[in-house]
Order: C-alpha cells, then sequence, then structure tokens
C-alpha cells in the first residue's frame, strides 16, 4: 500500500489526476479502475474519480496482484513482426477481437497469445493480459504486446506521454478541408447506442492528426497520427467532420454516402463497397522506445487485401485529381 497526504499545493485537484501523476507506470483507465474498485481511497472513505482533493487529506493506494486466468488458451496463428523475452509486435488482421468481451468469449486475440506465449502481463485483468493498447475487431494492423508487467508499465508510460508513434492509413469519403490538420474534441460513450461512441461535451479529450496523401474526386486517402487513444477515436472524428471512413458500418460510411457520387457513379460505388465489408482503417505504423535496449523501434505493415483491392479499383475508376 501506498500513502500520500495532500499538500496545500496538491489541493484543487482531481483524484485520478493526481494519482495518475503519482502512478506513472500505469494507464489512467487503470488508475480509475482502481478508484471505481475502492483500491484507491481518500480518508479511508471510497470516492468518485472526480474527488477534489483538499489539505489533509490521506490517499491510500492499493495495488493488486494480477489474478490467474482462466482463459483458454487457443491455437489461432499470429502474424508476429518481432518477438523477444518482452514483448511481441502483432500485425491484427481485421475480424480478430483483441480482447475477450460481450459476445466474444472465444477466438480472441488474447486466447492466441496465451496458446503463443508462457507468460503475459497481468496489469489489465484476466481478461486483457498483455494488452497495453488495442484495435476494433474490424480495424487491421499493428499491435505491441507486453510479455510482464514491467513492461506493461514501460510501455504504457510512453502511451501517456505520447511518445508512441502510431499512423493509420485510411480511405475517407469526400475532401477534408484543409488538407492537413488536426480533429480536437471531446469523446464519450453514446446514450442511445453503448455500443458507439460520439462527440458530446461530457467526453474526454480527444486529438487526431490528418494529413491528405490523394484525392479521387470523391474519395480522399489520409495518413493519420492519434495524440489521444479513445474509443473508436480515428472513426468518430472523421465522421465528424462529415468525411466518414469508407465502409464503415457504425458511422455512416456505407450505403448511405452514395449520393456523394454522381448518379453513373454509384453503382461502381455499390461495387466498391462490395470489396470490403469493414471500414478501410489500417494501423500501419508503429514507434516505440524498447524497454531494455532503450532504443526506438519502428514496425510498418502493408494494407490488407481487401483495403489494397478496393484503393485499386477507386484509382482505376476515378483516378487522382
Amino acid at each position: 500500500m501506498e500513502n500520500y497526504i495532500i499538500s496545500a499545493g496538491e489541493s484543487g485537484q482531481r483524484l485520478d489526476k493526481f494519482c495518475q501523476m503519482h502512478l506513472k507506470r500505469y494507464s489512467r483507465s487503470f488508475v480509475q479502475h482502481l478508484i471505481e474498485k475502492g483500491r484507491i481511497t481518500v480518508n479511508k472513505s471510497v470516492v468518485k474519480c472526480g474527488y477534489i482533493l483538499r489539505s489533509e487529506d490521506n490517499i491510500a493506494i492499493t495495488i493488486p496482484e494480477p489474478e490467474p486466468s482462466h482463459l483458454v488458451p487457443e491455437p489461432i496463428p499470429l502474424d508476429i513482426l518481432y518477438e523477444d523475452d518482452m514483448i511481441l509486435v502483432i500485425n491484427k488482421p481485421a475480424g480478430r477481437v483483441v480482447h475477450p468481451g460481450a459476445g466474444n468469449f472465444r477466438g480472441t486475440l488474447v486466447h492466441a497469445l496465451l496458446y503463443h506465449c508462457k507468460n503475459l502481463s497481468g496489469i489489465n485483468g484476466v481478461l486483457r493480459p498483455g494488452i497495453v493498447h488495442r484495435l476494433d475487431k474490424n480495424t487491421s494492423g499493428l499491435l505491441v504486446v507486453a510479455k510482464n508487467d514491467e513492461t506493461h508499465r514501460f510501455l504504457a508510460q510512453q502511451f501517456s506521454t505520447r511518445e508512441i508513434v502510431r499512423e493509420y492509413a485510411a480511405l475517407v469519403w469526400g475532401t477534408p478541408e484543409p488538407s492537413e490538420g488536426q480533429i480536437e474534441t471531446l469523446i464519450s460513450r453514446s446514450r442511445r447506442d453503448r455500443k458507439k461512441m460520439g462527440v458530446f461535451q461530457s467526453g474526454r479529450n480527444a486529438l487526431t492528426l490528418y494529413r491528405c496523401v490523394e484525392t479521387y474526386h470523391y474519395l480522399s486517402f489520409l495518413l493519420i497520427r492519434l495524440k489521444t487513444g479513445r474509443t473508436h477515436q480515428i472513426r468518430v472524428h472523421l465522421n465528424h467532420i462529415n468525411h466518414p471512413v469508407f465502409g464503415d458500418p457504425d458511422y455512416n460510411g456505407r450505403k448511405n454516402q452514395l449520393n456523394r457520387l454522381p448518379s453513373e457513379l454509384r453503382t461502381k460505388g455499390e461495387n466498391w463497397l462490395a470489396c470490403i465489408p469493414r471500414q478501410a482503417l489500417h494501423a500501419r505504423s508503429l514507434s516505440f522506445i524498447h524497454p531494455e535496449s532503450k532504443e526506438r523501434m519502428a514496425f510498418n505493415s502493408p494494407l490488407p487485401d481487401d483495403f489494397q483491392q478496393v484503393l485499386d479499383r477507386v484509382k482505376q475508376d476515378l483516378g487522382p485529381e
């Protein structure tokens, strides 16, 4: 257990933000989970994450031991780009859920990792061993996995300080203006559909950088960098600026966008959509500092076949502007 007595100069802060500063090896979501579960108390009382600290408050923090996993490992093939005693870098295919959850208790990336590895970090709990960050089920691309808790904390700290660089490729409807810029909003879970996220004033800050690499009259190919890691962030942000990711079934990226095309091209648009039953979004590059060598490592992943196929057809039918 760790204890802190709040000084006059530290008063006025939110509890979760104060604890994050003193537990830099853990993610903010993990710290908030500890507060919600009563593992972090104020004056021996359970409080909410947004509790405002006062001078002389006594903060007690208890980090639980990792629980044993009862998940059954499954012999699912992994596309491993790099592996050592501390990390794995995986190229995740579209359609693969990262960790177990409602409706997905078998066949996840975690099940495959448990079969491949003897040990994984336990910081994120028994359902997410080794998982430092995630990709949506139907987003393909690169993930780094932690094999032990020390590595997990080291990588989580890099996410917190934005030292990890993630770049995504996306095909979107229309052409963003300006052609290079940033999208910054608050994002939280939708009250109407709990499976979706949206831009709401009650949300958490989210920042996305984008650059338009090529345009095809009615669609554009973007490179995107995340500065924060909110659920569905890229998809929500691009939909928010009225340029949803091509093929996205949840955020206005499919047939309701065909009216952007002239009538003579709508059949072709339907054929493009038939090439890819998911969002055309791919985590194409990942760069981070290795926990042992302290050297920066960089990895790249080519566009998967379905993404490349639809991009080739769009180029063939429309050509660049």
